[in-house]
């Protein structure tokens, strides 16, 4: 089964122009490099559901917690840890 995981974006960086982005988002102090192009609309503090190291939709803070939670005792966060995300 494919997950989206919450995280919080940390940092953007610009590669090509304004739409082709990248961003250091954390998963529970698990920082990984991800895809922004499909949420131009995210900024550093955002919450973001991350699909196969891509962002697809901004979510709010409290939605992003809870699902963590729930990854969490499912025990999905540590596959984070052992597995990187691909980019562009």
């Amino acid at each position: 089964m494919c997950l989206a995981i919450p995280g919080k974006i940390l940092s953007v960086s610009n590669q090509l122009d304004e739409t082709f982005r990248f961003g250091k988002v954390s998963f529970g102090g698990i920082v990984k490099e991800v895809n922004l192009c499909m949420v131009p609309e995210a900024e550093i503090g955002n919450y973001v559901l991350v699909h196969v190291g891509v962002a697809i939709s901004v979510v709010d803070e409290e939605e992003a917690n809870k699902v963590f939670s729930y990854l969490k005792e499912m025990g999905e966060v540590e596959e984070l840890k052992e597995k990187q995300f691909s980019t562009l």
